[in-house]
């Protein structure tokens, strides 16, 4: 599925550079877990971008089943990101004049699907993460963890392999935090889907089987005993 050789991304502000990755290394199979740590600022969203194709590295190379995202023309990334790769991120990012639904449908417009399958598809997504109730209400008439639960409706319901969450609990108290968890692991188990998340949350962490750190750039990963 993925394999990063020798990943660097190295930002220069003015006269300064800032090391977010330095020589990533990193094998992920289809169907595969990893919770990504770090403290603020260390790169962990660097990481997920990278896996995404929202940003390239400065150095090494990023397979994705045999393609580099890395030297990919910018047409073609787009449309890997576009049919591959779902994101769900901390804000929601939730259009607030539309409803649950409607925010759902966006995700399939780039594919000139009609608008009635589109209805379809949406309100499928929505029942899969126990929303078919909320399909019409608008972003502020929903909670924090309702509001992300749309979300990950909205990166699910094109069919994507992979799924990145960057810090998807980080605004939510700990009863919605595990509801959003509890909805993320049945989706990443029911469709088989590769699944990275970068979290600064020890609880979510010890949930995952496989955990990666990072830390200066590095990254180290250790495999645990999921509960």
């Amino acid at each position: 599925m993925y394999e990063l050789s020798d990943v660097s991304k190295h930002y220069t502000y003015g006269k300064r550079t800032v090391t977010a990755l330095d020589g990533v290394d990193l094998s992920l199979e289809q169907g595969s877990r990893l919770v990504v740590k770090g403290p603020t600022g260390g790169g962990k969203s660097t990481f997920l971008q990278m896996l995404g194709g929202l940003d390239r590295p400065t150095r090494g190379t990023i397979g994705l089943d045999g393609t580099d995202l890395a030297r990919l023309p910018e047409a073609k990334l787009t449309r890997v990101r576009a049919q591959s790769i779902g994101f769900v991120f901390q804000s929601f990012n939730l259009i607030p004049t539309l409803t649950a639904q409607e925010n759902v449908e966006t995700a399939l417009v780039p594919f000139g699907e009609r608008a009635a399958h589109r209805r379809r598809r949406a309100a499928e997504a929505l029942a899969e993460v126990g929303l078919e109730d909320r399909r019409g209400h608008l972003p502020d008439e929903l909670s924090g963890g309702q509001q992300q639960r749309v979300a990950i409706a909205r990166a699910l319901v094109k069919r994507p392999r992979v799924l990145l969450a960057d810090e998807p609990t980080g605004n939510l108290d700990e009863v919605m935090r595990d509801e959003v968890m509890d909805v993320l692991e049945r989706q990443w188990k029911e469709h088989g889907l590769t699944f990275v998340m970068a979290t600064h949350d020890s609880e979510i962490a010890r949930r995952a089987e496989r955990v990666a750190t990072i830390r200066h750039g590095r990254v180290t990963v250790t495999e645990q005993e999921s509960p």
